[in-house]
């Protein structure tokens, strides 16, 4: 329960004549008490955050285990901002969590300042003995923090307050005067500002935890942290779930690359094949030709590029793409993050099986579908010269060897294997059956045979190479 002392009257009151009583008392304005919300936690606010930790402390102090990252995710502000909550997106999101904010803006003019600072202080007040701290807004060098008023003490006028932007901002106690001061703003002209929100919670709190994988807050975290760090140029960040896209044109391109490949692919990949998301916030780097490309590689990992149309770094969490090459590499590279999180154990063979098949792919019926592509042509002349391994042999390579043994047809025969399994309605039936019997066969190629039905898997390469040696390319 809240803290709460009280001064008593002097006994020897008691003794004084009742006319001198009656005069010594006001009953328009009794003493007011001390006031101690102590039932409110502190906690220190990420960066930006200080009107969601304000929220949080208030609803922790209800009994709810809600974190300041939850309430930003309740906010509906787009993590792409880099931003927390300014005073229009926190009314909204403590009106999502039941709360009445009150009327918030107060705005009055510079010659009636006291009249209407003393209207607003005995709103306050009265809130403050209802159990009810308020948020108050600050403007520090033009930006909006917040804090959460919890207590009064009469004796010394002074207000009580959480700052949670500060590592040390527990129970500060300032001149009540000066504290109004500086929650007023406004120009240099005659109108001030003070925004107070109310924590009326008489309707009932709403509560639902709805969060799954990484939050709105640790997206506008990520994005904040970001655009510290972003490399010279005129870049532009948008988050598209589970990415965040950066890119150097303008920002109605790459809301169109965002929205017609990036999110156009992730929604049918997760339909057909991934439950989970990445396991870490990755970065799309979009750069908008060669020079661009070639300029910020190195920046961003370290190490020039070994390929002209764009990359997947692990270590780095980071999708690089010279994106005037197309979108076909960038959607290539999406599989990658995806099959890390979802498929651990998967084998290079066909983790770039996969990711080789949607270089060139289209949508049919709602799904993800892969077309025959520049690939094709390279391998029907290594089938032509006998030069393709058998499935075995593919089946069987380690990362080392898929990657850097190559004879010429790693990637393309893994590819045109999922492009045969795929059109033979095969394809994700494999990839389920291959990840949950990875343990016993790592390499895929027992559940291979058992998915397409041919023990003989010398006999299967002969029929697969005279498909293959069937299918056209036209660009």
């Amino acid at each position: 329960m809240p803290f709460v002392r009280r001064n008593y009257l002097s006994l020897s009151l008691f003794f004084i004549p009742p006319l001198l009583l009656l005069a010594a008392l006001d009953f328009e304005n009794p003493p007011i008490p001390v006031i101690h919300l102590s039932n409110i936690p502190f906690e220190v606010s990420q960066p930006g955050f200080s009107g969601e930790a304000c929220l949080s402390m208030y609803l922790q102090s209800c009994g709810y285990d809600i974190s300041q990252e939850q309430v930003f995710s309740r906010s509906g502000l787009d993590p792409s901002e880099g931003r927390g909550c300014q005073t229009d997106e926190l009314i909204r999101t403590a009106q999502y969590f039941g709360l009445d904010p009150g009327p918030v803006w107060h705005s009055f003019q510079i010659n009636n300042r006291q009249a209407n600072l003393h209207e607003i202080w005995q709103d306050t007040l009265q809130d403050l003995k209802n159990q009810q701290p308020s948020i108050f807004r600050i403007l520090q060098d033009g930006q909006e923090t917040f804090v959460l008023l919890t207590g009064y003490d009469p004796e010394t006028d002074k207000v009580v307050f959480h700052a949670p932007q500060d590592t040390i901002g527990k129970n500060r106690r300032q001149d009540r005067s000066v504290f109004l001061n500086r929650c007023m703003a406004g120009p240099t002209g005659q109108q001030l500002t003070l925004v107070r929100l109310e924590l009326n919670s008489g309707k009932g709190l709403s509560l639902q935890n709805n969060d799954d994988g990484f939050s709105d807050a640790d997206f506008a975290k990520h994005v904040r942290k970001l655009k510290q760090d972003l490399p010279p140029g005129d870049f532009r960040v948008v988050v598209e779930k589970p990415f965040v896209v950066i890119g150097d044109e303008s920002l109605a391109k790459i809301k169109q690359r965002t929205k017609h490949t990036i999110k156009w692919a992730v929604d049918r990949l997760k339909q057909d094949y991934f439950l989970k998301d990445p396991d870490q916030i990755v970065d799309i780097w979009l750069f908008k030709d060669k020079a661009s490309y070639e300029k910020n590689v190195e920046l961003l990992v370290g190490y020039p590029p070994t390929t002209k149309f764009g990359f997947y770094s692990s270590h780095h969490h980071v999708l690089v793409m010279n994106i005037s090459t197309g979108g076909g590499t960038l959607v290539h590279e999406i599989v990658h993050p995806f099959i890390e999180s979802n498929f651990p154990g998967c084998p290079s063979w066909f983790n770039e099986g996969l990711a080789s098949l949607y270089e060139q792919c289209r949508d049919r019926e709602g799904h993800i579908w892969g077309s025959t592509n520049w690939r094709l042509r390279g391998l029907q002349g290594a089938i032509e010269s006998k030069r393709v391994p058998s499935f075995r042999e593919l089946c069987g390579t380690t990362r080392e060897q898929f990657y850097h043994e190559d004879p010429g047809t790693n990637y393309s025969q893994a590819r045109y294997l999922c492009y045969y399994l795929q059109e033979k309605g095969l394809l994700r039936k494999y990839y389920k059956a291959f990840r949950a019997n990875v343990a016993q066969d790592p390499s895929g190629y027992e559940t291979l045979s058992e998915i397409l039905g041919q023990p003989d898997m010398d006999d299967f390469k002969k029929k697969w190479e005279a498909y293959v040696m069937k299918l056209r390319f036209t660009q």
